[in-house]
């Protein structure tokens, strides 16, 4: 898929700007509000501090990312939970060090036009919930024996 350059910017633009609105999403799993605050964004465009996620990722993603609040705000039922210990930076002191910390990750699937989309809640220890990414499902077509990724949910209109 290839996507030119004003395309792309058109999208991250108007995905920036519905996100910055969001601000926060009551979900009634856990009976809460969800914030969508910079580290989602940020995930969104970075894999990792100063590495960028693929062009064609990111505007994948930045196309799902409206749908974000309404699978939150409609999600009942939890699919998938992980929780681990990973280094996260926190102010301490009026300093900005690396931590080992408990982190929660919360993932809900939602279908949506025939396409499957996760999206993924992340707790920190000590901290509220807040929205951390979104991903395409992609179905997998079997078809002489080979697995084809498709990305799409069938009209290409609208895809």
């Amino acid at each position: 898929m290839d996507i030119s350059k004003e395309r792309f910017y058109t999208v991250k633009g108007e995905a920036e700007d519905r996100y910055k609105g969001i601000g926060k999403v009551y979900c009634p799993y856990f009976k809460e509000e969800i914030a969508f605050n910079a580290k989602g964004l940020e995930h969104i465009k970075f894999k990792e501090k100063d590495k960028a996620r693929l062009v064609i990722d990111q505007y994948i993603r930045l196309r799902l990312l409206k749908l974000a609040p309404q699978i939150i705000s409609k999600s009942h039922t939890l699919q998938e939970f992980f929780e681990t210990k990973r280094f996260e930076k926190q102010k301490i002191n009026s300093r900005w060090e690396n931590r080992l910390i408990q982190v929660v990750y919360y993932g809900f699937v939602a279908i949506i036009n025939g396409a499957r989309i996760k999206v993924i809640v992340k707790e920190v220890e000590g901290g509220s919930k807040f929205f951390w990414s979104i991903i395409p499902f992609w179905k997998n077509d079997k078809k002489n024996s080979q697995n084809k990724k498709i990305l799409h949910a069938g009209d290409m209109e609208y895809d």
